[in-house]
């Protein structure tokens, strides 16, 4: 059986099925409304079956509808990226990808990405949000961002998670504190030793330590408490105090006055992932964005564990 239809077919039935409507569609696709209907009507005939059910309030996909959406949007979203391969057209692309990143992942492996990004894609625009793990949560799950990096663990119906990376939690101080010479460190090493807590209550770094205190029955000498890692080590860096903090954020610190202590018994980490909306659509240099980061994000794994 031959089924011919046009790209443009493909692209109307998805904005229609998007849009739920075919005067926002026909705009969308710079369409007359008579002329989007004719190609709805025309790929609904050479399918041989209805692809939306239409009544003069709403336009609702049929069975068959709601099962050629991902089939239609796989094979637009393949094509898309498989133009933005061939010789110069990807890096005639334009556009923005916006990203909700936790901090640390800012300061340390996005930038190698988005350099080799920017070869590829040097018109395209890139807007990086560097904010907490939950206000980055609520910025993917509202729509202000294509997606994030950020800690795994929240439970959102409307978010999925794709775990990549351990972070594990290390200590920090500076150069003359008594545990600076350590090889090694055990939580009860810290026992006796001021120290300065990073995160509000409600925060995920806050939480994940706080978990792993309680269940190794200890209680440490927190004599000051900050809301963000960069004041953390600041602080640390003066002498005031040492800190516990995931070691992805304190890898571009100058090393000369800090130092950082594996922390063992148990080995605390946090693990970081991609977060997206599970019923958003990536563009598909967002989606080129996305793999690349996931590449890297797996690369720093490793490099970890060696």
């Amino acid at each position: 059986m031959n089924i011919n239809f046009q790209l443009l077919d493909l692209r109307a039935f998805l904005a229609v099925f998007d849009f739920g409507n075919f005067k926002e569609a026909a705009s969308f696709l710079s369409l007359t409304q008579s002329a989007l209907t004719r190609r709805i009507q025309a790929l609904e005939f050479r399918l041989g079956v209805a692809l939306f059910e239409r009544s003069t309030r709403r336009v609702v996909p049929t069975l068959a509808g709601r099962k050629l959406e991902p089939i239609a949007r796989r094979m637009l979203d393949e094509l898309d990226l498989s133009i933005l391969s061939i010789g110069d057209m990807g890096a005639q692309q334009r556009g923005q990808i916006s990203i909700a990143c936790i901090p640390a992942a800012v300061s340390s492996f996005l930038p190698k990405t988005i350099k080799a990004f920017n070869r590829r894609f040097p018109f395209m625009q890139i807007k990086i949000l560097d904010l907490s793990p939950l206000d980055g949560l609520e910025s993917v799950l509202h729509g202000e961002v294509e997606f994030g990096i950020n800690m795994v663990g929240a439970t959102e119906p409307d978010l999925e998670f794709c775990p990549l990376m351990d972070d594990p939690y290390v200590f920090v101080c500076h150069r003359s504190h008594p545990l600076a010479t350590r090889k090694n460190l055990t939580w009860s090493d810290m026992e006796e030793h001021v120290l300065i807590r990073i995160g509000r209550p409600d925060s995920g770094n806050r939480a994940v330590l706080d978990n792993a205190l309680t269940k190794a029955n200890l209680q440490l000498n927190w004599v000051y408490e900050v809301n963000n890692l960069t004041t953390s080590l600041g602080l640390v860096e003066t002498g005031l105090g040492a800190s516990i903090l995931p070691r992805l954020a304190t890898e571009t610190r100058h090393k000369g006055a800090i130092v950082t202590k594996p922390i063992t018994s148990p080995t605390v980490f946090r693990t970081l992932g991609l977060v997206e909306r599970r019923k958003g659509h990536l563009s598909a240099a967002a989606r080129i964005m996305r793999d690349m980061i996931v590449k890297d994000m797996q690369s720093e794994r490793k490099t970890a564990r060696t």
